[in-house]
């Protein structure tokens, strides 16, 4: 499916691993030819990113992410409480983040869910079934899903 909607689709990936990441990066961009993906690797940085973001776009530069992809085990800040201060900034909580983690504890969904993520998606083990569920997720949060329009 295809938007009317041309610009690009700017995702923030918080991911410490690197092949993760990596695996994230190529398998979106291969399928999403208006993507802007941007990566941080701790919970720490991802903060002051967005938080950078949030200044710009005060400005009405639309700087701010379509979509965070937010894993919960982070080194410096993690993931839940990343969640929980984007959730809590008036400017940044409208910005739908997907929990992408490894662990499939109902702890873990429970607290995510707590702090309003938007959805919880486990990783799973095998890549090429990683793929799959990236381009699902990609084929929601880029077409299937209805946004505000940006100022």
């Amino acid at each position: 499916m295809v938007t009317s909607d041309t610009r690009k689709m700017h995702i923030l990936l918080v991911e410490d691993n690197d092949d993760h990441a990596e695996l994230v990066s190529r398998s979106l961009e291969s399928t999403w030819t208006r993507l802007e993906l941007e990566r941080e690797p701790d919970g720490e940085k991802a903060l002051r990113r967005l938080y950078e973001l949030r200044e710009l776009s005060a400005g009405g530069s639309g700087a701010l992410p379509d979509l965070i992809l937010l894993d919960l085990r982070l080194p410096k800040v993690d993931g839940l409480e990343v969640l929980r201060r984007i959730k809590e900034d008036e400017v940044l909580r409208p910005i739908p983040v997907v929990v992408l983690s490894s662990s499939d504890e109902d702890g873990d969904v429970t607290r995510a869910y707590e702090r309003f993520a938007n959805s919880y998606v486990v990783k799973p083990l095998d890549f090429s079934r990683l793929g799959a569920l990236l381009d699902e997720l990609g084929a929601y949060w880029l077409d299937l899903n209805r946004k505000p329009r940006h100022a």
